[in-house]
């Protein structure tokens, strides 16, 4: 039966949402579907921007290093980046990538491409040269904004049509953005639901990675999907004698390319006037300080962030007492890690969401109490927008308790993939949910349990890797004849790629030498952590396909 929190959240969202309420729903009908929606909601982000960096525009914002920036100082940033933009000749709807580490120039950059009418291109910032142009090529992007070692890795492509300008993001933010932007008088178009916003990448088990496009109602009723469970969870404190002091803060602590990042984290912030620490490399050590000298209250981060700072051996020495919640995504936390940050961390709850990329990182989430209840558990659909259903093959729900795929169904979900039509039909059922490639269940009380896999991916510490993408670049030596990538458990990561190949007669090639050669190639997280070496060809099925899931039977057993 539910759980007294989750009686308590239900009524919280129903108060919040219900006719008369600060958040109450409507309904807005796309594609000839119609969804519920937050009708209070902006229409845009820059609209969103404008009005919250004016609500809060004297708090502090972001804080990276020695440097403090107000919610006011870096819209004022974001604005001249757009005047620069549009007086440049950016169209509505051109593509603008961002290829940089965690910074004030990122977030100042991803404001000011957006209230310019363009569409900002979030390039994974681990990516080699090879990754980058085809990411690029694929989404037609015409500009790119990256730090130094990025730019380095984009200028050794040869022929890259995108126009790579350098921002030297470890300047303060103003003299980093000086170079290109503008004060100059300008009409900035006006934005509305409908017009594109962003291009995230996402590895399918197709191996090429995809641009998947979202639009701005997309993106803002994520955020407000994220406020409504914010706001539930602060009214329960409230009543419960333990309401919060002070202005929110949390670390930026992933990197902003990612879905968490820049939905739940760094766009959600702007409405609840959270400052945002800003972490450019994570280290446990570092974050402890962090936490400690800016009273962060609520952490987030993969499952591996907070593990290893509750194992630290320097933890004690550290006053976290700050956090109330402990959260992750990206990848399951083992049952034992859920029980030792209830017990050992002062006081601070866990906490577990489920989203992607296509989704907007919206999904579901497992709180405090229930989470300890349930710890194998991701949660429950996110209220008040979400519609989450177990289907079979052909599409229809299963009962409950039944394994199927999980499939999610929102006004949030994202537009398509970039120019693939046939990849955008494939990834929706006939009633109009995503098809997420996970599978699971549901028990009776709405509880989602991920038990599998359905698509060729590997997810390492929140990085989600196609085994496809990988073993093309293996087939890339010109040694190997066969080769087979798989996921391997690994108590850091979760998992992390493996492989087994066989090579042309007469070749020869050390694990090392190939994993050096794969480093050129693709990004060191896809790298294989081992590689077998077989002498005899892989097995086939009777379709002639190799063998994976004996394969990975065999080799992980041997791991």
């Amino acid at each position: 039966m539910p759980s007294v929190l989750d009686g308590r959240m239900d009524e919280g969202i129903g108060k919040l949402v219900g006719a008369g309420g600060p958040m109450a729903l409507t309904d807005v009908t796309v594609g000839g579907r119609t969804y519920p929606m937050i009708a209070a909601a902006p229409p845009s982000l820059a609209h969103y921007f404008a009005y919250y960096c004016a609500e809060h525009a004297q708090a502090t914002f972001l804080v990276a290093g020695d440097e403090r920036l107000t919610f006011g100082e870096v819209h004022a940033q974001a604005r001249r980046v757009a005047n620069a933009l549009v007086a440049g000749g950016l169209a509505r709807g051109d593509r603008v990538g961002i290829a940089m580490r965690n910074s004030p120039s990122w977030i100042a950059l991803y404001m000011g491409i957006l209230m310019a009418g363009g569409v900002a291109v979030l390039l994974n910032g681990w990516w080699q040269s090879e990754e980058f142009a085809a990411a690029l090529t694929e989404v037609e992007c015409g500009m790119v904004f990256a730090d130094p070692p990025r730019a380095k890795r984009l200028g050794e492509v040869e022929g890259l049509s995108a126009r790579v300008i350098e921002i030297d993001d470890a300047k303060p933010l103003a003299q980093a953005l000086e170079p290109i932007v503008s004060d100059a008088a300008v009409d900035l178009p006006e934005l509305g639901p409908d017009d594109l916003a962003t291009i995230l990448f996402t590895s399918g088990s197709t191996g090429q990675s995809k641009g998947a496009l979202s639009d701005h109602r997309a993106i803002v009723q994520a955020i407000l999907n994220y406020l409504a469970q914010a706001l539930v969870m602060l009214g329960l404190a409230t009543e419960d004698g333990k309401a919060p002091e002070g202005q929110p803060s949390t670390l930026l602590n992933v990197p902003l390319f990612h879905v968490t990042a820049e939905i739940p984290v760094m766009l959600q912030s702007f409405a609840m006037g959270r400052k945002l620490v800003l972490m450019p490399k994570w280290d446990a050590a570092e974050a402890m300080r962090l936490i400690e000298k800016e009273k962060i209250s609520y952490f987030v981060g993969v499952p591996l962030m907070s593990f290893e700072i509750l194992t630290h051996p320097d933890r004690a020495k550290y006053d976290l007492s700050s956090v109330t919640d402990f959260a992750a995504g990206g990848a399951p936390r083992p049952v034992e890690h859920v029980r030792r940050i209830n017990e050992e961390m002062g006081g601070a709850a866990p906490l577990i969401g489920y989203g992607l990329t296509e989704t907007n990182a919206v999904g579901c989430g497992n709180w405090r109490d229930n989470y300890l209840a349930k710890p194998n558990s991701t949660g429950r659909a996110s209220l008040p927008l979400v519609d989450l259903a177990i289907l079979d093959d052909a599409g229809n729900r299963v009962a409950t308790g039944v394994r199927g795929e999980i499939a999610i169904r929102s006004i949030c979900n994202f537009r398509e993939y970039w120019r693939r039509p046939d990849a955008t039909a494939a990834a929706f059922s006939k009633d109009g949910y995503f098809l997420s490639g996970d599978i699971g269940y549901l028990d009776e009380d709405g509880y989602l349990f991920i038990v599998d896999r359905k698509k060729d991916i590997i997810i390492r510490g929140g990085e989600n890797i196609s085994c496809q993408e990988v073993e093309a670049a293996i087939y890339e030596h010109p040694l190997v004849a066969e080769a087979a990538v798989f996921g391997l458990a690994d108590e850091k990561f979760g998992e992390v790629p493996g492989a087994v190949v066989h090579f042309h007669p007469g070749g020869d090639c050390t694990e090392g030498e190939l994993q050096d050669f794969l480093r050129h190639h693709i990004a060191a997280f896809k790298v294989p952590a081992r590689i077998w070496i077989a002498r005899d060809p892989l097995p086939r099925l009777g379709t002639e396909k190799i063998d994976k899931v004996g394969l990975r039977a065999k080799y992980r057993a041997m791991a």
